[in-house]
């Protein structure tokens, strides 16, 4: 197994000088914090994720949790992950003072929690579903449900999970039938059965919270008659014992991948006995559960990103120690006397590695902005510059959850392939990052439904205005290119993919002006991939832009090598990846109509 799984140095790079953390720490809310006590958060988390995480990755593998007499049993360092969690404020640490948490930027904490995903990516999703859960009382929870609930799930003594998905309705929320019954004394009765619960349940918290979706009795059918309920498995009687609250563990379900990250099945109310709490309004849950969404895709997209910088590291290690084969010679021969060269010497494997760096580094970049637009609305007071970074949050949202678990699986199986037969084989980590990335771009949504959230969503809300703003962020780099001769033709390829952009918008609009939705979102998923690679190159030219004007100015920051790779880094995506979009707009672009069931003829 390879010793690193992440390059601290492009971390701080990327955080402090490409995303400059500095201009977030300005304003009153993070007054506490200054440069010098993040640096050490984050070396700490770093130690941490070391000793305790990145030794346990394979082991958990190897150790799937499991279902046994009623309970899900998962590896010991579950344990250690809340305890610590708890203590270090994995949980607490993004959440304000008076809530009982750190209030640190969310770029600070994304930054913390990537080290933890990198380092085993099967053991954070045990605290970050603590906090979504704990985030959602603390928003929309009365004073009642925040006291009993949120410092235990903090503290990482209570764990928290998020109840959607059951078995008829799959990602349609619109189709839950879990019901929940008024009772005299406030609380509700609830009875249905959830799947695809991860963290469900085992054995390392004294309690679990539950944050569930359900239909009162006699609500409107479809999305608009769902309420969110707090859902204990044991809840407080009257003289505060934790006693069972009829939630059953039915089962888990065996995975692909991430097999030390359990996923349950949970039955309420089969005794007719599970009492639940309305948090905040009726009939207002899916409204509350999405506005979380947000903070729990972004997290998806960040996993993601993390498990493709670990599987980098480990085939960049195996490249750099691996001799095969020989260099061609002038004569375009290979001679048989020659020692074997290592295999980061063969161009191909070298494409390998870059296209791994490129996505991995990229996707880092996106994750860190959408961080730090959240972070700046909760800091701004001018509501023009607020509304401003929420249309920005919002419309690269999706694309921040697509890109780097669509593409973060290509250069996982990119950096399989650079071990060659032994990537295939259990003893070598390549295999395990392969399986474990496959399932985030299930997570919170598929890569259609993102596809289609962008498309039909996000880039014609408020009349396009999101969109726009995105082009101005985009034109700001642009134009900073400028002075910088070398960097002008990137700034132009750039410039004539963002036409090609409002080229295959203009023509699918058609469809929308006259009704025809389904065609224009029929191939909303091409759109996905060439709005994010786009997107993606935008983040390169910024990243190399940084990097030539500390080149330029003699920054000793970080070696003079570290700054060239960064701006060769962008050539390369520019080339290699940037140019397969003209496929895509062709494609886009193509009147003919081959996805839409047609009555009288079906080709499937």
């Amino acid at each position: 197994m390879a010793k690193q799984y992440i390059d601290l140095a492009t971390l701080k790079f990327l955080l402090y000088q490409v995303h400059q953390l500095k201009e977030v720490l300005q304003y009153d809310r993070y007054a506490d914090h200054d440069l010098e006590s993040i640096d050490l958060f984050i070396n700490a988390v770093k130690d941490f994720s070391d000793q305790e995480l990145f030794p346990y990755f394979q082991e958990m593998d190897a150790q799937p949790a499991h279902y046994k007499d009623g309970k899900i049993i998962v590896h010991p360092q579950v344990g250690v992950m809340m305890k610590k969690g708890g203590e270090m404020g994995f949980i607490s640490g993004a959440f304000d003072f008076k809530d009982g948490g750190l209030q640190l930027p969310l770029m600070v904490f994304t930054a913390a929690s990537y080290i933890q995903d990198a380092a085993n990516n099967h053991l954070p999703g045990y605290t970050g579903l603590t906090l979504g859960a704990a985030e959602l009382i603390v928003h929309f929870g009365n004073a009642a449900l925040n006291q009993i609930y949120t410092p235990k799930m903090l503290a990482g003594e209570w764990g928290g999970t998020m109840c959607l998905t059951e078995p008829q309705a799959g990602s349609s929320l619109s189709d839950i039938t879990t019901s929940a019954t008024p009772q005299a004394d406030g609380s509700y009765h609830i009875k249905g059965q959830k799947i695809f619960i991860s963290a469900g349940d085992h054995e390392y918290v004294d309690n679990f919270v539950h944050l569930l979706l359900a239909r009162i009795d006699g609500a409107a059918p479809g999305t608009k008659g769902i309420s969110l309920f707090v859902v204990p498995k044991k809840r407080l009687d009257d003289a505060g014992n934790l006693v069972p609250n009829d939630v059953i563990t039915a089962g888990d379900f065996q995975k692909l991948g991430q097999k030390g990250y359990c996923t349950t099945h949970l039955m309420f109310g089969e005794g007719d006995d599970c009492k639940a709490w309305l948090v905040g309004e009726a009939n207002q849950g899916l409204k509350y559960m999405f506005l979380m969404m947000n903070g729990a895709r972004i997290g998806v997209g960040r996993g993601a990103a993390a498990i493709a910088m670990a599987a980098y590291h480990a085939s960049l290690a195996y490249a750099q120690e691996r001799p095969q084969g020989r260099k061609l010679t002038a004569t375009g021969k290979k001679n048989p006397d020659q020692a074997q060269t290592l295999i980061i010497n063969h161009p191909d494997v070298r494409r390998m590695l870059l296209l791994q760096k490129v996505v991995a580094e990229g996707s880092l970049s996106l994750v860190l902005l959408a961080s730090r637009y959240q972070d700046l609305i909760k800091s701004v007071t001018d509501e023009t510059e607020k509304e401003r970074y929420t249309l920005l949050l919002e419309i690269l949202t999706p694309v921040v959850k697509t890109y780097p678990s669509e593409m973060g699986a290509t250069a996982v199986s990119n950096g399989l392939q650079v071990l060659g037969g032994y990537g295939f084989c259990s003893e070598y980590v390549l295999q395990q990052y392969h399986r474990d990335i496959r399932i985030f771009s299930i997570y919170e949504g598929t890569t259609g439904i993102q596809s289609q959230d962008l498309l039909g969503r996000k880039v014609t809300m408020k009349a396009g205005k999101a969109l726009g703003y995105l082009v101005e962020e985009i034109a700001g780099t642009l134009q900073a290119c400028a002075t910088i001769h070398d960097f002008q033709p990137y700034a132009n390829k750039l410039q004539q993919k963002l036409k090609d952009v409002q080229a295959v918008l203009q023509f699918l609009g058609g469809f929308a002006k006259t009704g025809n939705y389904e065609r224009y979102l029929a191939d909303a998923t091409l759109f996905m991939e060439l709005f994010a690679n786009i997107v993606v190159a935008w983040r390169w030219l910024d990243i190399a832009l940084t990097a030539k004007k500390a080149l330029l100015t003699n920054d000793k920051t970080y070696t003079e090598a570290f700054y060239e790779s960064k701006v060769h880094a962008m050539k390369f995506y520019f080339k290699y990846e940037l140019a397969k979009t003209a496929g895509l707009v062709e494609s886009l672009m193509d009147k003919e109509v081959l996805t839409i069931p047609n009555e009288k003829k079906v080709f499937i």
